[in-house]
C-alpha cells in the first residue's frame, strides 16, 4: 500500500524526488494544504511527469461524505465515510467568543482520531459500539480538507487573508508553500475531541497535527490546536514535552473520583490525583494555561455543591473552566440540566475566583453529541441490510 502525501514533510517529499527544484515540492505541497486537491490531475502546473512519479510513489486519501447535518446555528456535522467503509464525524462550529473564552474564530472544527473508542464514557455515543481502529494520519489531517472542499462548493464563506498571508507575485519564503486562488482557510481553530481517545492515538496525531501546523501545510498556528484527554496521564506528560506550543484540554465532568469513576471509566487507571499532578506538570513546563471541559448532566455532577472541588482543582491549575449542558444520546439514560440549573453552577464556579463559561451548545438540534450520527448511520444500514 502506498503511503499517503499528507504523511510526508517538506523534507522527506524532497529526498523522495531528488533532483526536482524545491519550489516543484512546494506546489504539490500547495496544491495539497492550500488548495485541497484530492487528485494528482487536479495538480495542473505540475509537470506530468512529475505526477506519475508522485503517483508511483504516494497516494491521496479522500474522504466520502456520507451525511451533513446542519443545525439551526449553522453548526455543521460530517459524517465520513473512510476507504474501508468506517465512518467517523467532524463538527464544523461558527464563531463562538466562548468556546475557550477567547476572541471568536472564524470556524472551528471538532476533529475525531479514531473509529470508535475503547474508553467507554458513560454518557457518550462514540463508544457505544466498542473501538474498531486508530485512523492514519491523513484521516485526521483529512477531515480539515474534506470540510473545506465541502465548503468551497456550498457558498460557505472562507476565512478572511491571514495576517502572515503572501500578496499576489511577492517572492515566497523558503518551506511555504504557494498560495493559490482560493486557498484561503475556512478552518482557522482546531480541537480534537472528536469520537475517539485523542492520546491512545498520539503518533498518528502528531504527524498529523505537525503537518497542519506547519507553513508548508495547513499553516494553523499551534495554539489554535487543542487536544482534549478524557484523563490519559501519559499522553498528558508526554505532550509537555513537545516543542509545539499545542493547547491541552481536559474532559473532567466530575471533580470528585466517586462522580468521575460513576461516570468515566479512565478514572480508575488514572485517579484524579494523579491526573491533576500530570496537569500541574504540563502547566508548569510549558506556561499554558489549560482548559477544564465539564460536561453538564442531570442529577449526577450538576449539584451546585460539586462546584467547589471544581474550583480547588481548577484554581490549583490556574485553568479556566469550559461548561457545557449535555447533548442528549439516544439509548443512554442522562439527561441535560435546565438552563436555570446551569446558570446556578457556573455562578457557583465563577463566584470561587475562577474563569468559567457556560456553552450554551451549539448544534443541539443536530446529533450534536460524539458518535450520535455515526451510530444512527450505521444501525439504520444494518437495519436496512436485514431487511429489520
Amino acid at each position: 500500500m502506498l503511503t499517503d502525501i499528507r504523511h510526508e514533510t517538506r523534507e522527506t517529499l524532497l529526498a523522495r524526488l531528488p533532483g526536482e527544484p524545491a519550489y516543484r515540492v512546494d506546489q504539490v505541497l500547495g496544491w495539497v494544504w492550500q488548495r485541497r486537491a484530492a487528485s494528482w490531475d487536479e495538480m495542473t502546473n505540475v509537470p506530468r511527469a512529475l505526477r506519475e512519479t508522485l503517483a508511483s510513489q504516494l497516494s491521496i486519501g479522500r474522504l466520502e461524505v456520507a451525511r451533513v447535518q446542519g443545525a439551526q446555528d449553522t453548526t455543521r456535522k460530517f459524517l465520513w465515510r473512510l476507504p474501508d467503509g468506517a465512518m467517523v464525524e467532524s463538527v464544523l462550529i461558527p464563531a463562538n467568543p466562548a468556546l475557550y473564552g477567547d476572541a471568536a474564530d472564524r470556524h472551528t472544527l471538532c476533529v475525531s482520531t479514531q473509529v470508535g473508542c475503547a474508553y467507554g464514557c458513560r454518557f457518550c455515543a462514540s463508544g457505544l459500539d466498542g473501538w474498531k481502529r486508530n485512523l492514519a494520519p491523513w484521516e485526521i489531517a483529512g477531515q480539515v480538507l474534506a470540510v473545506e472542499r465541502w465548503a468551497a462548493t456550498h457558498d460557505v464563506d472562507p476565512a478572511p487573508p491571514a495576517a502572515n498571508s503572501i500578496a499576489p507575485g511577492a517572492p515566497l519564503p523558503p518551506g511555504r508553500a504557494a498560495a493559490t486562488p482560493g486557498s484561503r482557510r475556512l478552518v482557522n481553530n482546531l480541537v480534537i475531541m472528536g469520537m475517539g481517545e485523542p492520546m491512545a492515538n498520539y503518533g498518528n496525531l502528531m504527524v498529523a497535527l505537525r503537518a497542519l501546523n506547519a507553513p508548508w501545510g495547513g499553516g494553523i498556528g499551534a495554539r489554535k490546536i487543542t487536544i482534549s484527554t478524557s484523563g490519559v496521564v501519559p499522553g498528558i506528560r508526554r505532550l509537555a514535552s513537545e516543542p509545539e506550543q499545542f493547547q491541552l484540554a481536559i474532559s473532567l465532568h466530575g471533580a470528585t473520583d466517586e462522580v468521575r469513576g460513576r461516570i468515566m471509566p479512565v478514572n480508575r487507571k488514572h485517579p484524579l490525583q494523579e491526573l491533576v499532578a500530570a496537569c500541574a506538570e504540563y502547566v508548569a513546563r510549558r506556561g499554558r494555561m489549560i482548559t477544564l471541559e465539564y460536561i453538564l448532566i442531570e442529577g449526577v455532577n450538576d449539584d451546585v455543591a460539586q462546584a467547589e472541588p471544581l474550583v480547588a482543582i481548577a484554581r490549583q491549575l490556574r485553568a479556566k473552566v469550559n461548561l457545557i449542558p449535555y447533548n442528549t444520546v439516544e439509548g443512554l439514560e442522562w439527561k441535560r440540566p435546565s438552563p436555570e440549573a446551569c446558570r446556578r453552577f457556573a455562578d457557583a464556579v465563577q463566584a470561587g475566583g475562577i474563569t468559567a463559561t457556560l456553552r450554551m451548545e451549539k448544534g443541539h438540534d443536530i446529533d450534536a453529541a460524539c458518535g450520535q450520527l455515526r451510530l444512527r448511520t450505521e444501525r439504520d444500514l444494518a437495519a436496512a441490510t436485514t431487511g429489520a
